[in-house]
């Protein structure tokens, strides 16, 4: 095949790409084209789910407030979730002692305190939120194309050495079901075609605009890449931003043979 042919046909190959992202989803081309570019560097979500499952350890520091440490398990097919506490200073029973285990089976939730059920709503409420909020941060760059997502290019900025493209990324009420959907704006990085930082809401939280801050730092574990450190800021009151956290993930195992069964508390 001549040089003049393959440039064509690659040409021809990103366009269909870009087209059927853009049949799947609300967006613009130059959106379309840095997802594409994404996908070919982390495989996209089938990539992930190939995978089957992972286990890794994850630590959840918000520095002066407390940890939170635990064992996090997924199995991709369905989004089962579950996550034994060893410490849980801020987001899962507070201020108890003891191995705090939850769970997410086929969206029915559950949760234990040294092996004794815990039915309070509230705090159920709180097993749901954080196990599908955890298996998202974990999966997010490979679920960046699910249904319902909406893409505006933003133009360029430049942070430090890098100028970035900026994109807008919201979700539609209609497919996602929920009365408020976390907003974000997205950098993706030209050299590494990653996303570097993004900004976000967190309306469960009471932020409505996307005002907080993640910086993402990326390993390669088992040929996928991860996003094993971040870290989050929030805006003060001198117009810059202030470290409010870091989550790390480590000791991360894929395809373990987890069944949702396995993750059943009861």
């Amino acid at each position: 095949m001549n040089k003049k042919l393959k440039s064509t046909l690659a040409v021809f190959l990103l366009t269909v790409t870009i087209a059927t992202t853009v049949n799947a989803q609300n967006t613009d081309t130059k959106s379309a084209e840095l997802l594409a570019a994404l996908v070919g560097e982390n495989g996209g979500y089938k990539a992930l789910d190939a995978k089957k499952d992972v286990e890794y350890h994850f630590i959840y520091d918000n520095f002066a407030k407390g940890k939170d440490v635990s064992t996090e398990r997924y199995i991709f097919n369905g989004e089962q979730a579950w996550g034994s506490y060893e410490q849980h200073d801020i987001n899962v029973l507070p201020g108890t002692e003891g191995v705090a285990l939850q769970s997410l089976v086929d969206n029915k939730p559950a949760l234990t305190l040294v092996g004794k059920d815990i039915t309070d709503p509230k705090a159920i409420g709180g097993t749901v939120f954080l196990r599908k909020v955890n298996f998202y941060w974990f999966a997010m760059m490979y679920k960046l194309q699910n249904p319902g997502s909406n893409y505006k290019y933003l133009g360029t900025k430049k942070v430090g050495d890098i100028t970035y493209d900026k994109v807008s990324l919201t979700y539609s009420s209609d497919v996602t079901k929920k009365e408020q959907n976390d907003e974000f704006i997205l950098y993706f990085n030209p050299e590494t075609h990653l996303v570097d930082q993004f900004f976000f809401s967190l309306p469960a939280m009471g932020v409505n605009k996307p005002i907080l801050k993640m910086t993402l730092s990326y390993e390669k574990v088992d040929g996928l890449l991860l996003s094993t450190v971040r870290k989050s800021y929030m805006p003060d009151k001198k117009g810059g931003y202030m470290e409010t956290g870091v989550y790390t993930m480590s000791d991360i195992k894929f395809n373990n043979g987890f069944k949702k069964e396995d993750f059943l508390l009861k």
